[in-house]
């Protein structure tokens, strides 16, 4: 599909989001470029089902340059660390919501084993196959309000180097039948790698 302009729903929700911003930052929200560009990435998303530059550039027929779309994630100034809060802030408002639950929830996200530039990717266990596969695991923190389900907020997860070395060498003496007293215990929690429950608690 050919994308001549971002979807006007899209703009029309962006520009409530700027509002937002400028509401709880002292007027000072996207710019006028900035909005366009993000209007256009949210329909580019929602047209190609993805998150690449390239589907996206293709879906524009070269209007909008590979590098260019890359260059505006990379460089501008983009109020990245309130867009969240500012779009949750929106939907409460067209929803009219005011009270809901916080529920935690985690999912795997697979990815290519070529993959390795990306952060914190591990070998997360298949359920499906038994087996293993290259990935990311995602923490969420859900609001749950009558209506609808609504992201407030994710984290990566990611075990510590020396969590994955014991759980390797324990299945490995399990299969030997070696008992647990013969086994190294669980090493203890790193602060620079969380467990999932800790993960949550901060969100």
């Amino acid at each position: 599909m050919i994308i001549g302009k971002p979807a006007p729903f899209v703009s029309t929700f962006v520009d409530a989001v700027d509002e937002v911003i400028r509401e709880h930052n002292s007027g000072r929200g996207m710019s006028a470029i900035q909005r366009t560009w993000l209007a256009f990435c949210v329909t580019a998303v929602l047209v190609t089902n993805s998150i690449c530059w390239a589907r996206f550039e293709r879906a524009r027929l070269g209007t909008y340059s590979l590098a260019a779309l890359s260059w505006m994630f990379r460089h501008s100034k983009m109020p990245w660390d309130e867009l969240l809060v500012a779009s949750v802030r929106v939907i409460l408002r067209h929803y009219g919501l005011t009270c809901g639950s916080l529920v935690i929830d985690d999912t795997d996200n697979k990815r290519s084993k070529s993959a390795k530039a990306l952060a914190h990717l591990y070998k997360l266990r298949d359920k499906e196959s038994g087996g293993y596969l290259w990935g990311q695991s995602l923490v969420f923190l859900l609001l749950v309000p009558p209506k609808i389900s609504i992201p407030v907020g994710f984290t990566f997860y990611q075990p510590a180097p020396e969590f994955s070395a014991w759980y390797k060498k324990e299945k490995a003496l399990k299969k030997q039948g070696v008992a647990t007293p013969q086994r190294p215990p669980t090493p203890p929690a790193h602060p620079a790698s969380p467990t999932k429950q800790q993960l949550a608690l901060r969100l």
